[in-house]
């Protein structure tokens, strides 16, 4: 097919890294210790603890984990901390 054009270039989109280096320790009362990069974040008891574990349990524990402890918001708040509408 000469005489038509290539097609355009995929549009690149900047995405957040994937979250990781969350782990979490359970303890024989059901207790959930969650840990970031060997540091404590929280401690899921009861209720929250035994629904945390089904749902890390589903699917990947990284962004699950991140999201319980809210870690998951980690893109632009940094940087737009410094916009100059957003100064002081």
């Amino acid at each position: 097919m000469s005489g038509c054009a290539p097609p355009p270039p995929a549009r690149t989109v900047a995405r957040m890294p994937a979250p990781g280096g969350f782990s979490y320790d359970v303890y024989g009362d059901g207790t959930v210790a969650v840990a970031h990069h060997g540091r404590p974040v929280t401690t899921l008891r009861g209720e929250r603890a035994r629904r945390f574990l089904v749902e890390v349990e589903s699917g990947d524990p990284q962004p699950v984990t991140a999201r319980w402890t809210g870690n998951h918001r980690r893109g632009n708040e940094r940087t737009a901390r410094a916009h100059p509408r957003n100064r002081r």
